[in-house]
């Protein structure tokens, strides 16, 4: 099985602040995998890793077979797909839609003097189509609703064709329509065998698609549990990590997860 990524006891400082502690994590080509953990946990150094925008300070990191400090990372870049509320803040308002699907075909922000082929112009159309944007098109994006932008954050990241797709928080700010609406979109990509490695990073259990097939728990900038997602996203990890006791139950290919009670005192609360 081909790796994508293949991490040996990497870890992060900063100051005499340790963000990563000697995490060991491999990711399979066709694998889609999920990252929960507190704030704080070190989710967002780590995802910075995984799309070479950040080397670890010590340990070995191997993305899509190039070893990070090794390599020439823009263009590494160049093959991993990125929606991430950071880069849709460097989206032109003023964009159309359609535009800001096929500038990611060669890798800017905003049109200027590109030219772009008919393959591209047919991709994206395609990209357009598949996330529900066709309606759209002639859209300015900075008119668009958020469940709109993070559908065309996601058909960008696409667009390029990558080889590793990072998902990082796609359902954040979104209402419960459009959450469902999008998770059931990342669902069927990620059913899709000709789609790329995934890696989703989400607060919410509610928020993890079907068809994805493994998750790793981070808590304090360490793992705290990794393997296939039914092992993972359940009551005993998710508490470990979370420092709380949770029960985390499963229905119609959907997480659902809940506290338990905090106890009253003899006074009722005012």
């Amino acid at each position: 099985m081909t790796s994508v990524l293949a991490f040996n006891d990497v870890t992060v400082v900063r100051g005499d602040k340790q963000i990563l502690s000697h995490v060991t994590w491999s990711v399979n080509e066709g694998e889609r995998w999920v990252i929960m953990g507190p704030n704080g946990a070190g989710k967002t150094t780590l995802m910075q890793i995984c799309s070479g925008y950040m080397h670890p300070t010590s340990g070995v990191a191997e993305v899509l077979g190039e070893t990070l400090g090794k390599t020439n990372v823009r263009e590494l870049r160049t093959r991993i797909g990125i929606s991430s509320a950071a880069i849709a803040a460097l989206l032109p308002p003023e964009e159309t839609v359609f535009d800001a699907v096929l500038t990611a075909a060669h890798g800017v922000n905003g049109r200027w003097r590109e030219v772009y082929e008919a393959v591209d112009r047919d991709r994206a159309s395609d990209m357009v189509d598949n996330w529900g944007l066709h309606k759209l098109v002639d859209r300015r994006v900075g008119t668009l609703s958020e469940g709109e932008r993070k559908r065309v954050q996601i058909a960008r990241a696409l667009m390029a064709d990558p080889e590793l797709l990072i998902l990082d928080e796609p359902a954040a700010g979104l209402d419960v329509a459009g959450r469902e609406d999008l998770v059931g979109r990342l669902g069927l990509l990620a059913e899709d065998p000709m789609s790329p490695s995934l890696i989703l990073v989400t607060h919410h259990v509610e928020e993890i698609p079907s068809n994805f097939t493994n998750a790793l728990l981070l808590s304090n900038g360490a793992v705290s549990s990794n393997g296939p997602v039914l092992d993972v996203i359940s009551s005993e990890p998710m508490s470990e990590a979370f420092g709380v006791r949770l029960t985390v139950e499963r229905a119609d290919d959907r997480w659902y997860a809940h506290g338990f009670k905090p106890s009253r005192g003899r006074r009722a609360l005012a």
